[in-house]
């Protein structure tokens, strides 16, 4: 248990910051869902929209340090091979 006022500040505020990271982190896993399924569908503008706010979604994460920036910048990769693939077809 946290006994300086400082240490008692610091738990207060890393619960404060569990919080946001768990939504911001919620956000992106929902947002690559629903791209890999409006892909898995062969549903092209609903794969473009999504893939826009994963992107979004991902790069905000990596800037606010909830992910690391090496693993934004490879699921937005990888959900962009599959949105060419898409369009391949």
């Amino acid at each position: 248990m946290a006994n300086l006022r400082s240490s008692k500040t610091r738990v207060r505020r890393n619960k404060k910051r569990e919080i946001v990271n768990k939504k911001r982190l919620s956000a992106v896993r929902t947002a690559v869902k629903e791209t890999r399924a409006a892909v898995a569908a062969g549903d092209k503008d609903r794969a473009q929209k999504a893939y826009v706010k994963a992107e979004s979604a991902l790069a905000r994460a990596a800037t606010k340090r909830t992910i690391k920036k090496g693993t934004a910048s490879r699921q937005t990769s990888r959900l962009a091979q599959a949105i060419k693939a898409l369009f391949a077809k």
